[in-house]
């Protein structure tokens, strides 16, 4: 697994949220595999910080949040390809909610790890 910084992972999960966004404003599903978000590592990378992170209050609630915005992905992934776009349309938002609540948390636990660990 390829380590990454938590401001690198930050930048990935942000450009993936925007060419994701950008997939459904176009309505060109096509363009991007939308269920590539099935793919994500972030869990395992915050494993195998161990201990490291045993303080931060918010852990619980990122992984919380993770969840929910991969929940909201895949229906969104999965209304997309049973040809209910509009209905995939209106969770958008909430996803767009999630995703930032991840970024948010992610930052906070960089501050608490002093923004040096690497994932």
């Amino acid at each position: 697994m390829k380590s990454a910084d938590i401001t690198q992972v930050i930048n990935e999960h942000t450009r993936w949220r925007r060419q994701f966004f950008n997939a459904f404003a176009g309505g060109n599903y096509a363009d991007m595999p939308l269920s590539e978000h099935r793919g994500c590592v972030l869990v395992l990378k915050l494993a195998a910080l161990g201990g490291a992170i045993d303080g931060f209050a918010g852990y619980a609630r990122l992984l919380s949040v993770h969840d929910r915005f991969h929940a909201i992905a895949s229906e969104i992934v999965d209304l997309s390809e049973n040809g209910m776009a509009a209905s995939a349309d209106l969770l958008l938002p909430q996803l767009s909610e999630a995703s930032y609540h991840v970024v948010e948390l992610l930052g906070e636990l960089r501050e608490y790890l002093g923004g040096s660990v690497v994932l």
